[in-house]
């Protein structure tokens, strides 16, 4: 059986327990992840995603229409530059 195959075959309930394992980072058992596991664990919960729900319930879904109403920003897609002030009340 393959990747592909797996996933297809995966349960509701197992995909529930892989992503709770990724969130918590061990096993319902207790057992850390390796970091192997979580890469593989992470793959297998995205393709899921990606096979079974609709774009805006899948994992790492932004909603990049949810702020553009704001009046606060023109833009929320656009970068804003950091300007690093020093403090005047600081002895240099």
């Amino acid at each position: 059986m393959n990747f592909k195959d797996m996933i297809d075959n995966m349960s509701p309930e197992v995909y529930g327990r892989l992503k709770q394992a990724v969130e918590l980072g061990k096993w319902p058992n207790g057992v850390k992840l390796t970091p192997e596991q979580t890469e593989l664990c992470m793959q297998a919960i995205i393709t899921y995603d990606y096979t079974n729900k609709p774009e805006e319930e899948r994992v790492g879904f932004i909603d990049r229409e949810a702020h553009l109403g704001c009046s606060s920003k023109k833009d929320t897609l656009e970068h804003e530059t950091v300007k690093w002030v020093t403090n005047p009340d600081s002895k240099q």
